[in-house]
C-alpha cells in the first residue's frame, strides 16, 4: 500500500518563500511522474507542476518563473520551491503520485494549506 506524505506549508507574507515535500512510502517503485495539484476556495483543483521519471516538467502558466518542482529519486521525493509567492497562490495543495505502470492508479496525499497575506 503506497502512503503519500507532504509537508511544508504555512502561512507566508507576499512575496515570500515555501517548500513544500511530498515522500511515498510502502512500495520500491518508482512514480512514472509526480506533480502538485491546487485548490482554492471556490474553484477547481488546478494543476500546478509535474515532473515525470525522467526529469521533464511542466508548470501552470500561472506559476513559471516563480514555482520550481524537482524530485528525489533515491527517496521517492518531490519538492515545490514556491518563491514570489501571492495572495492568489492560496490554496491546498496536494502532492500526485503516477503509478499507473505499476499499480494501475494515481495516489494523492492529504494536501497541505498555503496561505498568502498581502
Amino acid at each position: 500500500q503506497v502512503q503519500v506524505a507532504e509537508s511544508g506549508g504555512g502561512l507566508v507574507q507576499a512575496g515570500g518563500s515555501l517548500r513544500l515535500s511530498c515522500a511515498a512510502s510502502g512500495t520500491f517503485f518508482s512514480p512514472n511522474a509526480m506533480g502538485w495539484y491546487r485548490q482554492a476556495p471556490g474553484k477547481q483543483r488546478e494543476l500546478v507542476a509535474t515532473i515525470t521519471s525522467g526529469g521533464s516538467t511542466n508548470y501552470a502558466d500561472s506559476v513559471k518563473g516563480r514555482f520550481t518542482i524537482s524530485k528525489d529519486n533515491a527517496k521517492t521525493t518531490v519538492y515545490l520551491q514556491m518563491n514570489s509567492l501571492n495572495p492568489e497562490d492560496t490554496a491546498i495543495y496536494s502532492c500526485n503520485l503516477n503509478y499507473s505502470r505499476t499499480y494501475g492508479r494515481d495516489y494523492w496525499g492529504q494536501g497541505t494549506q498555503v496561505t498568502v497575506s498581502s
